[in-house]
């Protein structure tokens, strides 16, 4: 079981990192706001989870060990496979998780690409007092509708799929400074970067 990775990182874009240990470079999946905070050359720790099928080894990597608690718990659910749970993690905190539990508040989940009404009412079933996370005070990043609609208006017309530009932006908001969040250029670079290049 690799429980954690420390290295340089190689490349992070999109959802995957790239960080090479002992020589060897290991592909990870990471959220975009965490993808989004490694910087290349730098060396990086991620608390990992290494997913074993017949035909696959798949890493997923967090910055924190709530993140890998939450991840874990969530793939314990009916119906959630560990792409699922990382959508999760994109959209939520690990905290924030934890508070919709807490609170019974199914629409928190509803608002995953993938997750429907039924398996977002079994998370919060299934979750209920298992959670070892202390759920935050539901705060709220206020940021001008002008702007995140001029950024995904812009995603969109580059050719990103528009619930690409949404997971993009959610996490370019979580990683912008308040100047930055006050312009859509600015707020349009930080997604860009979490993106990178179009294939």
């Amino acid at each position: 079981m690799i429980s954690s990775v420390r290295g340089t990182v190689l490349t992070a874009v999109g959802t995957t990192a790239v960080i090479e240990v002992g020589g060897v470079g290991l592909a990870i999946h990471v959220t975009p706001a965490l993808a989004l905070s490694l910087r290349t050359g730098t060396e990086a720790t991620l608390r990992t989870a290494l997913i074993v099928r017949e035909d696959d080894l798949s890493l997923y990597g967090f910055d924190d060990a709530d993140a890998l608690t939450v991840f874990d718990a969530l793939r314990g659910v009916t119906g959630v496979g560990p792409r699922s749970a990382m959508g999760v993690l994109a959209v939520l905190s690990p905290s924030e998780v934890a508070h919709a539990v807490a609170v019974e508040d199914d629409a928190a989940f509803r608002k995953v690409s993938g997750i429907g009404p039924k398996t977002a009412k079994l998370i919060v079933l299934s979750l209920a007092g298992k959670l070892a996370v202390a759920p935050a005070r539901k705060t709220t990043v206020v940021v001008e509708k002008s702007v995140t609609d001029s950024v995904f208006l812009a995603l969109v017309g580059l050719g990103w799929q528009e619930r690409v530009a949404l997971e993009a932006i959610d996490g370019a908001v979580a990683l912008a400074s308040e100047t930055e969040r006050e312009t859509a250029p600015a707020l349009l670079r930080l997604a860009l970067a979490a993106l990178g290049p179009r294939s």
